[in-house]
């Protein structure tokens, strides 16, 4: 796939991987305070366990991460395992905020006998923290629930004890990721272009490469699950951005 290049300040995009990585760890670190609220919850809650009304005492920690100073997230909440809390069997504590208006709670049906029942135990912004105790990006999609947007969402495991208890999450619109990066984007040579995992564009400098697009050119995911080593190959140049499941794809 190219050749491995140990000594990643010779690539280029120095400056746009570490924009990425400082971005992502931002969202995640905005996270941090609601993950110690939710595992303190769960821990401290005793025989009687944790009702769905006992999810209100982390809205104050969800509304100040939606109120933080950056504006990229645009939900953010706490959603609960099956059978996590003691008087429902799925919990669901969502807030959202659009444009200047105060940010809204995200209503959702949990009944499994609804037409319009949400089964976010299947979504990958859920599994995978879940199956993995690590944190988790998914996306770029479209968020036909909240928004019809292109959205990343940031989710992190609550495993208090170890046992795992749900995750907290956020947010943010790929526009705003746009805003902030694109400018970054088009100061490199070429084509340059931020991946997901699975290889699809989040944003890029490009029309030719629109975000939801699947880069075929290489297997990105095979080089992901080879270890994501930077590879420099016929003037393409492909690396991690820091910790972040994003890499920076700069081509001809």
């Amino acid at each position: 796939m190219g050749s491995i290049v140990k000594n990643t300040r010779t690539l280029v995009g120095d400056e746009m991987a570490e924009a990425v990585s400082a971005l992502v760890e931002g969202v995640f670190d905005s996270l941090a305070p609601l993950v110690t609220q939710a595992d303190a919850l769960f821990a401290g809650a005793g025989e009687a366990g944790v009702r769905a009304a006992d999810l209100d005492r982390l809205r104050p920690g969800v509304l100040r991460i939606l109120a933080g100073p950056r504006g990229l997230v645009v939900g953010a909440g706490c959603i609960t395992a099956p059978h996590a809390l003691a008087d429902q069997e799925l919990g669901f504590e969502w807030w959202t905020r659009t444009s200047d208006a105060a940010p809204s709670r995200l209503c959702v049906s949990l009944d499994p006998a609804s037409d319009h029942f949400l089964d976010y135990t299947r979504q990958s912004w859920f599994t995978v923290p879940r199956d993995t105790g690590r944190r988790h990006i998914t996306g770029p999609y479209v968020d036909y629930l909240c928004t019809d947007e292109y959205t990343m969402t940031f989710t992190v495991p609550v495993r208090p004890g170890g046992r795992f208890a749900g995750v907290v999450g956020a947010d943010v619109f790929v526009r705003e990721l746009e805003h902030v990066l694109r400018p970054r984007l088009r100061g490199l040579p070429g084509r340059a272009a931020l991946v997901n995992a699975q290889g699809r564009v989040v944003v890029s400098n490009s029309a030719r490469q629109a975000t939801g697009s699947l880069v075929r050119a290489i297997d990105i995911p095979a080089w992901w699950s080879g270890g994501a080593e930077p590879m420099v190959t016929d003037g393409v140049t492909l690396r991690r951005c820091g910790d972040a499941p994003i890499a920076l794809l700069v081509s001809p």
